[in-house]
């Protein structure tokens, strides 16, 4: 586990996958920018690899991942993402093992071992909750609780897989935190899930598939402050 993780709970994943590109990606980074100030929640933007400098560049709050990498050292690789080209882009973290680019568990040992050497903080997903419990072993910083199913269908994980994924996670590693993702699309969906015990959630359908930059940035300011509501009143 890479001991330099500056992200702190309650925080906030947004992945604009495919969805968005060029400057709708830095709108929409800009307005996380400013929502992770106005409420002081964390939030970890992970943009797609060609726009990662950009964002770095142009954001002062916001956690810029990578959405994959390889495990390969400086060398022969063509087209392989090197861990070390990340951290001179700009990225702080990367994102491991989503159902969209899913690896093996060797790799992923691997991959979090290259993160962890070259300053790369991790968050990988996982799509079950026995999984959720075997990657907690390999002790990345933050597990993203999301089962495939629910990816993209607005309809989130309820409250009984929140407690029994979060709880298989920290009996493993308490250090480890929880990101409970998939279905979110709304103010409730944050605040329950956050209430319900999650570290985090995040979103990338909910925001992203909204029609306008006015839509979706008012989704991710409605989003952010369901965090910080949602973990005021949890810890009341």
């Amino acid at each position: 586990m890479y001991s330099g993780c500056t992200i702190k709970a309650p925080f906030f994943e947004i992945g604009p996958k495919s969805y968005l590109y060029g400057d709708d990606i830095l709108d929409l980074a800009k307005a996380a920018d400013a929502a992770s100030e106005k409420y002081h929640v964390d939030i970890i933007f992970t943009t797609p690899l060609v726009e990662l400098r950009r964002v770095a560049e142009n954001t002062k709050h916001l956690h810029v991942f990578a959405p994959h990498m390889d495990s390969l050292r400086p060398g022969r690789g063509l087209a392989d993402v090197l861990p070390e080209s990340l951290k001179a882009a700009g990225a702080e973290g990367v994102m491991l093992n989503h159902c969209e680019k899913q690896i093996s568990i060797a790799d992923l040992k691997a991959a979090i071992a290259r993160a962890d050497e070259v300053g790369l903080t991790t968050i990988v997903c996982a799509d079950s909750i026995a999984e959720a419990s075997a990657i907690a072993h390999l002790n990345p910083n933050i597990i993203v609780a999301e089962p495939t199913e629910l990816i993209g269908t607005g309809k989130a994980s309820d409250k009984e897989y929140v407690e029994a994924s979060t709880r298989c996670v920290k009996d493993v590693n308490p250090e480890i935190m929880v990101l409970q993702g998939a279905g979110i699309k709304c103010y409730d969906d944050v605040y329950r899930n956050i209430f319900a015990g999650a570290d985090a959630t995040g979103s990338s359908s909910g925001i992203v598939g909204l029609p306008t930059r006015e839509a979706r940035n008012r989704m991710v300011d409605d989003m952010i402050r369901a965090v910080r509501d949602a973990w005021d009143a949890r810890h009341k």
